[in-house]
């Protein structure tokens, strides 16, 4: 998962995208969903040669909008009712992007047309008789900071096509369309459509591809490397945020990265990759939105260090197949009109945070140590949190609970090694997690269909010669039991060491978004109840340090430990209003784990570690072409 925005309409360059290759696969997932399968009664008369225009120039970033028009032929009789999506698939939340429209207007060949709304996310205009040619058009509001949104800059937009594109309610979505982006003169475009040939052209044949390959429009830099002999690109913005040594070891990470992905799935469904990243302070911390070929990512310029940046990146391209492809069926095929929850998203967003310290260790990215540093610090997350069944978490998601929000990524990371140890012991290293992600992919999604919660478990059994995992799901999948690290971590050679430490504690416990650093709970008897810190409060700051920094812990219990009782400004925002609370430091026990590698591990465990660390028949360096990464043109 991940998100973020941008838009636009005019212009002077025009940059056409026709999306026309008929018979394209569709990574939406299947044919589109029935009217009836809808949940609405509202079904619009057909149409066909879709199009639409979208324009960012310096005259609409003044305005911070983005252009947008359609224009289609009535295939039928009656009202056309047109919608946008109320979300975007990976950002699990309705954020209904009607809202977002202004000036919304319609014309039949020329002439004004009336229209009315059918319901918040749907417009309904009736094509007069022998109509050929209808044009609607809006602008659309680009200034939210948000991977699933829209957001611009004088120089710049990033958008989603489920933002901008508009679709036939209750309609196949299996429509061709061509896109045109108009900006100003020396302003790329990049996108993950595929090119047709023409100048600045693009091609997909459907809607679910259309909306699914984000826009970056404007001034920012790009560069591009081979992996797997296919182009890969990096583009950031603004130009100069990232400097060029962080540029060509991000690069590098990627060739490092992407061949043990392509080695677990044995395929690599993209003919191109882009990662597209907006570095910017105005984020506290960083987050990313997986597409099927690209994703967006919106760091904090404190975050583009060598294990956070490649971690959250190596996630959003493992979603190449779990989720973009390899999916629960409850979410196939997208339904982009209403929430589509599943109990499996532990699986689809925790499994492919496994695999990204996977990928990343096999590949050269980080060492064996930094690996179990990383999942130590996921079991001490996960220890710290009140129990939540990962079922649970995964249907809750869509409401963003204030408790536990987001626990399935790293309790479903940790549940995605304590699966593969148990597979790999039982079966004696003959079987994996990977072959159970493979023969998943194989028999779901390459047979046009999403995998239900008795898929997983049947073969998880299968591939562990047959061992039941009955208890496994019962406790610690659909229950809230602690994991049994004392029974597990000995199978793979490790142990856990627990420290209880006198370190100074702050005392609340928060969540970050795209708008800064939110208290969700403040413990008694802490630094921050002393100051009067309250749930909801913004933190700016504590004592010397400023909110968003992604180490802000480690760096906090450095700064004051041995300054207990000692003065601690506390910069809140609190009902608009910047505040400045006077607390004191506090010192608290805090657990400290390390997994370390037990030197007397049988020899069956210590070849499922290695197995899990470098994989079978996996050597470094496959599939990534020689040479260095080079600046891509326009």
């Amino acid at each position: 998962m991940s998100l973020e925005p941008l838009h636009r309409w005019r212009a002077v360059a025009a940059l056409s995208v026709v999306l026309a290759a008929a018979g394209c696969a569709s990574v939406g997932g299947g044919p589109a969903a029935s009217p009836a399968a809808v949940g609405s009664a509202l079904v619009s008369a057909p149409i066909s040669a879709v199009s639409y225009t979208v324009t960012f120039d310096s005259a609409t970033a003044a305005r911070r909008t983005v252009g947008v028009e359609m224009s289609f032929t009535p295939a039928g009789s009656g009202p056309v009712i047109l919608s946008l999506p109320a979300w975007t698939p990976g950002a699990y939340e309705i954020s209904s992007f009607a809202r977002w429209v202004t000036g919304f207007e319609a014309q039949a060949d020329g002439e004004p047309l009336g229209w009315d709304k059918a319901d918040p996310d749907s417009w309904r205009v009736v094509p007069p008789a022998g109509a050929r040619e209808i044009r609607v058009r809006f602008d659309y509001l680009a200034d939210t900071l948000d991977n699933a949104m829209a957001w611009s800059r004088p120089d710049f937009a990033f958008f989603n096509g489920t933002n901008l594109f508009l679709y036939p309610k209750g309609r196949s979505l299996d429509f061709a369309a061509t896109v045109t982006v108009q900006t100003q003169p020396g302003w790329r475009v990049t996108t993950g459509m595929t090119p047709t040939g023409t100048p600045g052209g693009y091609g997909e044949g459907n809607y679910h591809d259309l909306v699914d390959m984000p826009f970056f429009v404007g001034r920012f830099e790009l560069d591009s490397t081979t992996v797997a002999g296919r182009p890969v690109r990096l583009a950031t913005y603004p130009v100069g945020a990232m400097s060029d040594p962080v540029r060509a070891f991000l690069l590098q990470a990627h060739q490092r990265m992407l061949p043990p992905q392509i080695d677990i799935f044995g395929d690599a469904p993209f003919t191109s990759y882009t990662t597209m990243l907006v570095i910017t302070d105005e984020t506290p911390g960083g987050s990313a939105l997986e597409h099927q070929n690209s994703h967006v990512g919106i760091y904090n310029p404190g975050i583009l260090d060598p294990v956070t940046l490649p971690s959250i990146t190596a996630h959003e391209i493992f979603h190449l197949w779990n989720v973009k492809r390899l999916r629960p069926v409850d979410m196939w095929p997208y339904d982009y009109s209403r929430r589509m929850p599943t109990t499996l998203l532990w699986a689809s967003e925790g499994i492919t945070d496994y695999y990204a310290d996977v990928s990343l260790v096999r590949g050269g990215v980080i060492d064996s140590a930094t690996f179990l540093a990383l999942t130590a610090n996921k079991i001490a997350e996960v220890n710290a949190s009140p129990p939540v069944a990962l079922e649970d978490a995964s249907l809750s998601t869509w409401i963003h609970p204030v408790e536990n929000a987001y626990i399935y990524y790293p309790k479903g990371s940790l549940a995605g090694l304590m699966l593969d140890i148990m597979i790999r012991d039982a079966s004696d290293n003959a079987g994996s997690l990977d072959m159970v992600m493979r023969e998943l992919y194989d028999t779901s999604y390459k047979l046009g269909r999403g995998f239900t919660n008795d898929m997983f478990w049947s073969t998880a059994s299968r591939v562990a010669g047959g061992r039941s995992f009955q208890e496994v799901y019962s406790r610690y999948i659909d229950g809230r039991d602690g994991y049994p690290w004392a029974s597990v971590l000995p199978l793979v050679g490790l142990h856990l060491v627990v420290d209880t430490l006198r370190v100074p504690l702050l005392g609340v416990r928060s969540a970050a978004d795209s708008t800064g650093t939110h208290v969700l709970d403040v413990t008694r008897g802490s630094a921050a109840e002393g100051a009067g810190v309250r749930v909801g409060d913004r933190l700016i700051s504590v004592g010397e340090l400023r909110i968003g920094t992604e180490d802000f812990g480690p760096l906090f219990r450095n700064r004051y430990a041995g300054r207990a009782g000692q003065p601690l400004p506390i910069v809140v925002e609190r009902d608009g209003r910047r505040l400045t609370l006077n607390g004191r430091v506090e010192v608290g026990e805090q657990e400290s784990i390390r997994l370390l590698p037990d030197p007397s591990a049988p020899a069956k465990a210590v070849a499922i570690r290695s197995a899990i660390f470098h994989g079978p028949g996996f050597r470094r360096g496959d599939g990534a072409s020689p040479g260095v990464p080079r600046r891509a043109p326009g």
